[in-house]
């Protein structure tokens, strides 16, 4: 990928640091907003902007003039039994995953158009669990499967100066699912659930994160890409 400005909305830890980290080895000037620092190392060109894009309005005058590409990580693990859920469960899972999405795209549209490429990229994340039906996921996969409509709506409306894709990731390492990994029975279950016998690390999703947020993919758009270890389409019996 050549050098770029990139924003990742919620890059301090997980996947969204992954990205972060792996963009500004790659050369990218890269911009991270999270309502605090986290893991984000001080320096090394990654600049910092403490936000909470839920609550707060991004503060235009701090973001570069132009971006080359934008990735929104923020996401929820909501899993309860269906009839534990209440109104409010399903609403705070749309408000973080798809209005903060919403509001993060709204900001930076500007200076997506702005960008030196052809092409600019968002990347937005979705959940396996959309596409393979599992249980306790009533309201994490209805949010997501949101993200996946806006996903095709976007890339529609923004062709072709703006690309839009979605990666919908399996189980992955991360401290929004430490609970689901917090043993070595859970961790060792986890693996057996998928063909490839292990659950994702952040550097997985990164990879195809930077491939997609780079100049590499400029005639992919409007696509949910599964990076599950085959959990969506693979049986193994």
């Amino acid at each position: 990928m050549k050098e770029g400005r990139y924003l990742v909305l919620g890059g301090s830890s997980g996947i969204g640091l992954a990205i972060a980290l792996q963009l500004r080895r790659k050369g990218g000037e890269v911009t991270v907003v999270s309502r605090s620092r986290g893991s984000l190392p001080e320096g090394g060109g990654l600049r910092h902007i403490p936000l909470d894009v839920l609550r707060e309005e991004m503060p235009a005058a701090a973001l570069p003039d132009g971006l080359e590409g934008f990735a929104y990580c923020p996401g929820t693990i909501n899993l309860r039994p269906f009839r534990q859920l209440k109104e409010e469960d399903f609403l705070e899972d749309f408000r973080t995953n798809v209005l903060g999405a919403v509001k993060g795209i709204q900001a930076c549209l500007p200076l997506l158009r702005n960008a030196s490429t052809e092409t600019a990229s968002i990347l937005l994340f979705s959940t396996v669990a959309v596409q393979t039906g599992m249980a306790y996921h009533a309201s994490a996969a209805s949010a997501k499967g949101a993200v996946e409509g806006l996903t095709r709506s976007l890339a529609a409306e923004l062709a072709p100066r703006i690309r839009v894709n979605c990666i919908a990731p399996s189980l992955t390492d991360t401290p929004l699912a430490e609970r689901l990994l917090s043993s070595e029975e859970k961790r060792r279950n986890a693996s057996e659930r998928h063909p490839l016998k292990r659950f994702g690390t952040p550097r997985d999703i990164a990879a195809l994160a930077c491939f997609l947020l780079g100049d590499e993919s400029d005639w992919i758009t409007g696509q949910i890409i599964h990076v599950d270890g085959g959990m969506s389409s693979v049986r193994l019996f």
